[in-house]
């Protein structure tokens, strides 16, 4: 079994003349919260994009266990399956129940039987507090309740790693507490995660290892009391001082 879930050797991608990802190498551990911080456009969500194969890294390796996932070769389907992701927005389908939405990938990737996919689903939704929506539309839930489904949903298939883009972003703010503590429990339970945020109090909180990234490269990283307290780098604590005054 391999020592790391996730490995990011010297990964770099650009769009166009434009480096998003410059010399990217990361490690993450079974069982570690990893939380990516940085301005907007600091390239946190392209690392997770290049990760889950929906965008092609133009140097470098990226291995997902023993895998080495950025082998042209490889079949992304199969990536994939092995990975839970949630994004910015909920991107639930609208013509499906909640129920519907959790067990397709169960049935369909998973070749789960339908008594057993809808089994999984129940109690998934009686975990994220919804047991009562599952024959319910999207477009009839908040959005709190959306991001929920959506994390239900991607933990469905007990994933290898877990990959948060943002996923508070698009939320009221009355509504971010509900999210962060589904969140909380899944890190809690030792699922591995890696989350791009800008809730500063939660990373500091929740994660393992705070991962900054400025202009497309980690600037610094280290454990939450680390970077939060004592940042080394000064563009770290610029970037720190909007957030945490």
């Amino acid at each position: 079994m391999s020592a790391t879930v996730l490995r990011l050797e010297d990964v770099w991608k650009s769009f166009g003349e434009h480096d998003v990802l410059r010399g990217i190498h990361l490690s993450v551990a079974p069982g570690e919260v990893v939380a990516l911080i940085g301005a907007s456009g600091s390239g946190k969500s392209t690392l997770l994009r290049t990760v889950n194969l929906l965008e092609p890294i133009d140097d470098g390796r990226i291995w997902l266990g023993d895998t080495d996932i950025s082998d042209p070769r490889i079949g992304a389907d199969a990536v994939r399956s092995r990975i839970g992701v949630v994004f910015q927005q909920y991107n639930l389908f609208p013509h499906l129940s909640v129920q519907r939405n959790i067990t397709l990938a169960l049935r369909h990737v998973h070749r789960l039987g339908k008594k057993e996919a809808d089994a999984a689903a129940t109690a998934l939704l009686d975990r994220v507090g919804l047991a009562d929506k599952a024959d319910a539309h999207p477009d009839r839930l908040s959005g709190g309740q959306q991001q929920r489904v959506a994390i239900a949903r991607a933990v469905a298939t007990s994933p290898e790693l877990l990959l948060l883009d943002e996923v508070t972003s698009a939320l009221d703010p009355e509504l971010v507490g509900e999210v962060l503590d589904l969140v909380r429990d899944l890190a809690d339970d030792g699922m591995t995660i890696v989350m791009a945020t800008h809730e500063m109090a939660f990373a500091r909180d929740v994660a393992d290892r705070v991962v900054f990234l400025d202009a497309g490269r980690i600037l610094e990283e280290g454990p939450p009391a680390e970077v939060f307290g004592a940042p080394r780098e000064e563009r770290t604590r610029a970037f720190l001082a909007r957030f945490m005054t």
